[in-house]
């Protein structure tokens, strides 16, 4: 399978006249002037020469790329579909608002080369995006899905957990009703306390307590259940790692952790290993072997081992083996 790489260029958040309560796009993207065509051509070019033979898009990230005037939008993507039509790049990809939807920018974005729309959604509960200041509601996201759709794009959603008014049950039944959107891709951020926004004030005033990593992994964990069981790709959870984004970045609190997908992947092998356990009675064995996937080794025993303690400690099992297996999709569990 080819490597699949996404150049990203980030645009100003002038494109969003909204101040959703836990933003500061600065911050998030590390990008704070407005890129020349030289810097963003160099940005590129930078890419192209390490990318081989790889798969390789341009993504327009950093605010929402379609608030931004049509004549602006036509500007990027001149500089992006130059490296279309030369054959140096597929497709373009892009983020925005589900209210910065509309016939006129779709028409637009399907000229220039764009394949992917990536939705700003992060909750489909009335009461969190009022919360949160979204500025927009829960009809605006599923006419906006249903028009990219139709137009032959791919749709990506990009939800959050743990905002101001959200629980375990309002995310999951965000994530059910994502499914019925049939997004190509989805995203998902556990909601992190950023400096300068005014979520950071709602905290430091004792009105916002963010997730714990315990309740975002697992809560995470369930939702990634949900959408693998409908196939459906999630392509990040967590925020990327950056010089900014860390804990002695600008976090201010919240459930950050540099490997948070693999926490949360850890975590649905172990609910699923738990259930497939007890489904096939094998709760009453002393000793297990678990076979599974080479590429799933490192979730299947968990960081420092964690699955394991767990499962011996649940089900008294006194040995469990870990035996790796090409032809296995997942994993199966026996007695020894």
């Amino acid at each position: 399978m080819k490597k699949h790489i996404v150049i990203p260029i980030f645009v100003p958040h002038k494109g969003c006249p909204f101040d959703c309560i836990f933003c500061n796009q600065k911050i998030i993207s590390g990008q704070i002037h407005e890129s020349s065509e030289e810097e963003i051509r160099s940005t590129i070019e930078s890419h192209l020469e390490t990318s081989g033979d790889a798969y390789v898009e341009i993504g327009f990230y950093g605010g929402s790329f379609t608030g931004i005037s049509l004549s602006e939008q036509e500007w990027y993507l001149k500089i992006g579909y130059s490296y279309i039509k030369d054959g140096k790049v597929k497709q373009i990809r892009l983020s925005t608002r589900p209210d910065y939807i509309n016939p006129t920018i779709l028409d637009l974005l399907e000229r220039y080369g764009v394949k992917t729309i990536e939705l700003g959604v992060q909750s489909l509960d009335y009461d969190v995006l009022k919360c949160t200041n979204r500025g927009h509601g829960i009809e605006e996201v599923l006419n906006a899905a249903m028009m990219i759709k139709d137009r032959g794009f791919s749709l990506g959603i990009q939800t959050m957990i743990g905002l101001p008014g959200d629980t375990r049950a309002k995310a999951v039944a965000t994530a059910k009703k994502v499914v019925e959107l049939s997004p190509n891709i989805v995203r998902i951020y556990p909601t992190l306390v950023i400096k300068n926004t005014f979520l950071q004030k709602l905290y430091y005033d004792g009105r916002y307590q963010p997730l714990t990593i315990e309740e975002a992994v697992d809560i995470s964990a369930e939702l990634l259940d949900i959408y693998e069981k409908h196939r459906i790709n999630v392509i990040r959870i967590g925020l990327q790692p950056t010089d900014n984004i860390s804990e002695s970045g600008e976090i201010v609190a919240g459930p950050f952790h540099p490997a948070f997908r693999q926490l949360v992947e850890s975590r649905l092998a172990l609910t699923r290993m738990r259930q497939y356990i007890i489904d096939y009675g094998l709760d009453k064995l002393s000793d297990i072997v678990i076979e599974c996937n080479p590429k799933l080794v490192s979730n299947i025993i968990g960081q420092k081992r964690m699955n394991i303690h767990t499962l011996k400690n649940e089900f008294n099992f006194k040995n469990i083996r870990i035996m790796e297996k090409l032809n296995v999709e997942k994993f199966l569990i026996m007695a020894t």
